[in-house]
């Protein structure tokens, strides 16, 4: 079990390694933030490349799986494990021979598990009303908004694919640069 003492510990230890290395998180968030705003300002581009990514990401990984299932095939679950990374071979040839079709198939999937996250967010939100909790309200927004892009996005097909994943992934980078930025700032400025 962890002590009041040992948090402490392991907080100032984090604090000093962040304020030694906030150089390294000025840069990473500049570049997150250039990448992010890159994305939000040729959204198609950033969609078409995430497409090329997750094709390589399934190539490498499905070849990777089918060296580790020969390697072990004597072990139980050889087959099951044989197939799956045939099938991860598979879909990275597929994304990487039709890009601009994966992208549409990618954006089908993330209109689906914005709808998805949304419901279940909204559940919760209405479970912890139950419990009188004060945040209850603000996952009530959150499943709210999940539904709308879900419906944007969906709605929007297939001229939604241009842009969907390229906007909502440039505004996650964006935010994550900032938010490295700002980190990298404030220890750059601490005295402690």
């Amino acid at each position: 079990m962890t002590s009041p003492d040992d948090f402490s510990r392991i907080r100032s230890a984090m604090r000093e390694a962040v304020k030694a290395h906030w150089k390294a998180y000025l840069f990473e968030g500049i570049l997150l933030v250039v990448l992010g705003v890159t994305a939000l300002i040729v959204p198609p581009l950033a969609s078409l490349a995430i497409a090329i990514v997750f094709g390589w990401m399934f190539l490498i990984g499905g070849i990777g799986g089918l060296v580790a299932t020969y390697l072990a095939r004597s072990t139980p679950g050889f087959w099951w494990s044989l197939i799956s990374a045939a099938l991860a071979v598979l879909a990275g040839m597929i994304l990487l021979a039709r890009p601009m079709q994966a992208v549409l198939t990618l954006t089908i999937v993330l209109g689906a598990y914005f709808l998805a996250e949304g419901i279940t967010t909204i559940m919760y939100a209405l479970e912890h009303r139950r419990e009188l909790s004060g945040r209850w309200s603000w996952l009530l927004i959150s499943g709210l908004l999940d539904i709308a892009i879900s419906f944007m996005v969906i709605t929007g097909l297939p001229s939604s694919a241009e842009w969907a994943i390229g906007i909502l992934v440039g505004i996650n980078l964006l935010f994550g640069g900032a938010t490295l930025i700002g980190m990298a700032m404030a220890a750059r400025n601490s005295n402690t």
